[in-house]
């Protein structure tokens, strides 16, 4: 496969970090994290190789769905700081090199929004349409209600105005209607408003509903989505949107813009991730497998997302139930491990008992899927949930730096984790001194993931590998060529590889300090120890790995 590298396309090889500012470093002591806090702290991000910022909301709120419940899209909360400690954040943060997105919360506001404040005021309120409102709304599908555990309902009546009003999430975050024209317009302020302070893009929450869940009917949903982008392209051409949409494939594929790349930039591969887990819970890679190979290529200029867990619950909606139960049963077959009966509240080292070989094979895995790799904060370190905090608030803890916490001079708002991986065993300064932790594996797999752009940009194919347990792929762009096998089980194993066109080459191994040779036939024997992985470039006899590899902008 032949490429044209563009630094515009930045985000096909980026890495991207989502963090919560409110928890991520107290920069000012009150035991909540802020800006001057995260600004401390853009070397550490820089150091680890991350490309790109994104982050979570930090909008004002009344904090009853930990910020998503917007007040005011144009200010910082005061609790991490002003808008000039943003500026200083986002001048810090481009003087390193590093991209910055935010979270693009607008399916919804809060109810303590002046716009719905407006709204709800009368049945002729200017703004009354700004919202979705029914007499005689339709009765609940139980499917629509995303939160179980707390509604019984999508629509709640408003005793004020005498209508009920739409709430795809919860009834205190009251659903924007984006057929008014409006309330486009007054979104398009608000990307418009944060790009000029120097954002690159927004992570887009909860897609789908955002262009379905309106009133009346769209006769092209899309047609908002492809604005946006526009919008986005006119003001910066670099920008992107970065897609929460969780679909199957074959209806996923239109928000990338219907073949053409004018919405949605980079979607989230929630099918891929799901299905990761299911190999991951069985020691057998085929389910991974059969969705790498069932998943489509997006649009020249788009990209898939890769993760393995993010700010949510893990979500397992795509699994079948007794494949759900599966990993349950083998990552959380505990009632306060599970959340809405579809997810685990649960960080990965957890899931994965604390064993530090299986927790490096995932991310080696995360890091050589073709695609661009997305993780949480903290997961560089290993860090655990606190099971005691409510709902998803269990792995949105206060990130930790040292032994004490590090968080800031006072005691964290938020509780950290107690047990294995509380502070004192899972910290930031005790990594960077050990050779061997995991922080040192994240940066060994950045820093090897961005000298291989064929990993992100190249044609991937997903080889036959004879032992069940053993995923293994094959990414190749413009003639450099990358062999990557992973063995999910926990017994070591050969593999033999055939390799069509890399007859005589040698693969020199990127992890470790070690060769192999593929035969005049093109065959590979690959040994594998258990959880073992390894990351193999192809070059020809007297050629050096780095000489092979694509070449990228």
């Amino acid at each position: 496969m032949r490429l044209t590298y563009t630094s515009d396309l930045w985000w096909k090889n980026a890495v991207v970090y989502c963090l919560d500012v409110e928890t991520f470093r107290d920069g000012n002591g009150d035991g909540v994290g802020d800006f001057r806090g995260l600004t401390q702290r853009i070397d550490y991000l820089a150091g680890l190789g991350v490309t790109c910022l994104w982050l979570m909301p930090f909008f004002p709120t009344p904090n009853k769905d930990d910020g998503y419940d917007i007040t005011d899209f144009y200010r910082v909360d005061p609790r991490l700081g002003t808008l000039g400690d943003f500026v200083e954040f986002m001048r810090t943060a481009h003087d390193r090199g590093l991209r910055v997105i935010a979270d693009l919360v607008v399916n919804h506001t809060s109810d303590q929004h002046p716009w719905f404040k407006e709204s709800r005021s009368g049945k002729d309120s200017p703004m009354r349409d700004w919202y979705v409102w029914s007499d005689t709304p339709e009765p609940d599908n139980p499917e629509q209600i995303i939160f179980p555990d707390k509604e019984d309902s999508v629509w709640e009546y408003d005793e004020g105005s005498g209508q009920y009003y739409l709430h795809t999430f919860y009834r205190h975050q009251p659903d924007l209607n984006i057929a008014n024209l409006e309330v486009r317009d007054e979104i398009m302020r608000v990307l418009g408003f944060w790009m000029e302070l120097g954002l690159a893009g927004f992570r887009v929450d909860a897609v789908p509903y955002l262009i379905e869940n309106v009133d009346p009917e769209l006769a092209n949903p899309h047609d908002f989505l492809a604005d946006l982008r526009a919008f986005m392209t006119r003001r910066q051409g670099g920008s992107i949107l970065l897609g929460e949409v969780n679909l199957p494939y074959k209806d996923l594929m239109t928000y990338f813009g219907e073949g053409l790349g004018d919405q949605v930039t980079v979607c989230f591969d929630f099918v891929g991730m799901q299905k990761a887990w299911l190999s991951m819970a069985r020691g057998d890679a085929r389910p991974l497998a059969a969705a790498l190979r069932e998943r489509p290529k997006p649009p020249k200029d788009c990209q898939w997302a890769m993760f393995l867990r993010n700010h949510d619950e893990l979500t397992l909606d795509k699994l079948s139930d007794e494949e759900r139960q599966e990993v349950f049963a083998a990552f959380g077959p505990q009632k306060d491990m599970q959340i809405f009966g579809r997810g685990l509240r649960r960080r990965l080292p957890g899931m994965l008992g604390g064993d530090l070989r299986r927790v490096k094979l995932a991310y080696s895995l995360l890091f050589s899927l073709p695609g661009t790799p997305v993780i949480f904060y903290g997961e560089e370190i290993g860090m655990g949930e606190n099971l005691d905090l409510e709902g998803r608030m269990a792995v949105r803890t206060p990130m930790q730096w040292a032994p004490d916490g590090g968080f800031g001079s006072a005691e964290p708002e938020r509780a950290m984790p107690d047990g294995p991986f509380a502070p004192e065993r899972v910290n930031v300064a005790a990594q960077r001194k050990d050779p061997d932790s995991l922080l040192r594996w994240f940066q060994l797999l950045i820093e090897r993931y961005r000298e291989c752009p064929e990993l992100a940009w190249g044609d991937c194919t997903v080889l036959d590998t004879g032992e069940n347990a053993v995923f293994a792929h094959r990414c190749e762009a413009d003639g450099a060529t990358m062999v990557i096998a992973h063995n999910l089980g926990d017994t070591a194993c050969d593999v033999e590889l055939t390799l069509p066109g890399l007859e005589g080459s040698r693969l020199t191994d990127l992890l470790v300090d070690d060769t192999l040779e593929v035969s005049g036939e093109g065959a590979v024997r690959v040994a594998l120890g258990p959880h073992g992985c390894r990351w193999l470039r192809a070059s020809a006899p007297g050629v050096s790995p780095e000489n092979a590899s694509a070449k990228a902008m």
